[in-house]
């Protein structure tokens, strides 16, 4: 049994003890976890995108969304990316990859919007977003962060919503009568028939029926009308299919018909009769006795003589 000597100062103790000392502890640690990444990174000088992390380790969006987000922002501007570009280039198909696309849009990695351009045509811009929330300044070079919505006092009155902007105007017809309106009517509402996007209300098909009646008045059919509303649509959604109706109806007015004479009526043609006083056959206005008996009988003496004529006759057949 060992005796400490009291007289004899300590040796001085390590900091790190040996179980404690960090080169055993990262070795043992690494021994534990031998399936760790190990980073061999080399910094980057050309040819390179800085991506967030919060992108990158993002807990809710799928593999296949942040690689897209990271492909897009890694393009330059104006490349396209929509659904059929991006299915050219990955072997996903469009399904996934357009699932993945709605929710970069839903945690604002993108955004798209639709906009008509000067000839026109609706197109979509999409905007990529490489931190959502914040909105660059074409004034400013740094990013700002929207300033979010005031909110409305409890008290204030309710604010009435917008106004429908009015139609344009339609041509009107000569002679607006109900039959012709009628007519219009009917071709407004079998357009849906033809495209099921030229669906109108009440009061737009009202407003649309003397534009329709005014083409139906100039020696139009119901069918050529319809041909000239419903060819060569735009394949993009109609917003305001009344208002693509009015301007078609008032800019591809067909001129009115040249002017012709109304030709005389046709002769009369009475039917062949058999004359009550002589027998004879003939056409003529008067049912019963032809143009002679007629005559005789509206001259002078003409009751006697006609029934005289008549008595003889009589008098013959028996």
């Amino acid at each position: 049994m060992d005796i400490q000597n009291t007289s004899v100062r300590p040796h001085a103790q390590s900091r790190n003890g040996g179980k404690n000392h960090p080169l055993r502890r990262t070795r043992g640690h690494a021994n534990a976890r031998p399936g760790g990444v190990i980073h061999d990174n080399t910094r980057h000088t050309t040819r390179f995108t800085v991506i967030g992390n919060h992108l990158a380790q993002h807990p809710e969006l799928s593999g296949l969304a942040i690689g897209l987000a990271v492909h897009i922002q890694s393009l330059p501007t104006g490349t396209p990316v929509d659904i059929r570009t991006l299915t050219a280039r990955f072997p996903e198909g469009p399904t996934r990859i357009a699932a993945a696309l709605r929710e970069l849009e839903t945690h604002g990695y993108l955004r798209r919007t639709r906009e008509r351009t000067e000839s026109g045509r609706i197109v979509t811009r999409t905007v990529s977003c490489n931190q959502p929330g914040r909105h660059r300044d074409h004034n400013t070079p740094e990013a700002a962060a929207p300033k979010p919505p005031a909110r409305r006092a409890t008290t204030a009155p309710q604010q009435e919503p917008a106004r429908r902007r009015a139609l344009p105007a339609v041509p009107k017809p000569a002679y607006a009568s109900p039959v012709l309106l009628r007519a219009a009517t009917e071709v407004l509402v079998g357009l849906r028939r033809t495209d099921p996007r030229l669906m109108l209300s009440a009061t737009d098909a009202e407003h649309l029926a003397p534009g329709v009646a005014a083409w139906l008045e100039r020696d139009l059919t119901p069918t050529a009308v319809r041909h000239a509303l419903t060819s060569d649509l735009p394949a993009e959604p109609l917003r305001r299919p009344a208002a693509l109706l009015a301007h078609r109806l008032t800019a591809q007015l067909p001129p009115l018909p040249p002017f012709s004479t109304p030709e005389p009526p046709p002769p009369i043609r009475h039917p062949l009769r058999n004359c009550e006083t002589c027998d004879r056959g003939y056409r003529g206005p008067d049912p019963h006795n032809c143009h002679g008996c007629v005559s005789t009988s509206t001259g002078p003496g003409s009751r006697d003589s006609g029934t005289g004529a008549a008595r003889q006759t009589e008098q013959a057949w028996l």
